[in-house]
């Protein structure tokens, strides 16, 4: 197989990981409701560890330049324009007629559209180096795929989606992925430079969305022993991510 088949064979595969929540359709309501908030404490840990453990080391090997400046600037600016956008969504929850959804449901849909492209293009860009370097990168982002997934499809319920939409839009998100792919693989030679801005504007996403939005919901919690169980369950995130990467660098 060539470069191309093998980025479209990979990306397809990715984007199957939006389906891990398949297995909550069998949860009786109650149940479900019970370990929503533990799936928002593992999104806000795999979103965390994501930031800081993935994107942002990536993002200062792309750059090349003890010059982080630069980075840090986008990570800002994505931070700050989630910021702006749930305030606009806060708004439009504020005025419409339906307020099933809260803001952070969406937020969650957008950052992980920009996220999935992102790895698109880094699959894309690591079979052009050669195949072994590719499929080494798409397992390293099934694995720290599936437990943010599963956290992100929480989330969407939590927010407010029955869980068929829930998952009908994670996939959909998910497959931006297979775009990524088809896009860094015609693109290469215009895009080279373009994860070095996308990473750490991906990081600022994160970071928001888990600092602002998820960490404030587990951190409600009345109870002693809910709350411990909660953090416990967020520290759970952030060690997948860790153990992604170091079983990246072991195999790499």
């Amino acid at each position: 197989m060539g470069p191309l088949e093998w980025i479209i064979g990979s990306t397809i595969g990715i984007s199957l990981t939006a389906w891990v929540g398949v297995l909550t359709l069998f949860f009786r309501e109650e149940l479900l409701d019970k370990v929503l908030l533990g799936l928002v404490a593992l999104a806000a840990g795999s979103l965390l560890g994501g930031a800081f453990i993935h994107l942002l080391p990536r993002a200062i090997a792309e750059a090349g330049t003890a010059d982080t400046l630069p980075l840090f600037l986008y990570l800002l600016g994505g931070f700050c324009l989630f910021y702006v956008l749930e305030q606009f969504l806060h708004w439009q929850h504020h005025h419409s007629a339906s307020h099933e959804r809260k803001p952070v449901s969406y937020l969650v849909l957008v950052s992980d559209t920009l996220h999935n492209f992102i790895d698109g293009l880094v699959i894309a860009g690591a079979f052009l180096v050669g195949t072994p370097l590719g499929v080494v990168t798409t397992l390293a982002i099934a694995l720290h795929e599936i437990p943010q997934e599963i956290g992100d499809f929480g989330v969407l319920v939590y927010g407010g989606f029955e869980r068929r939409r829930a998952l009908v839009l994670n996939y959909a998100t998910q497959s931006t992925v297979i775009l990524g792919g088809i896009v860094g693989f015609w693109l290469n030679d215009v895009l080279t430079g373009l994860p070095v801005v996308l990473l750490p504007f991906a990081a600022g996403n994160f970071i928001y969305i888990a600092s602002s939005d998820l960490i404030p919901e587990i951190k409600s919690e009345a109870n002693v022993i809910r709350s411990t169980l909660y953090f416990l369950v967020f520290l759970v995130g952030i060690a997948l991510m860790l153990g992604v990467r170091l079983l990246r660098g072991a195999i790499g």
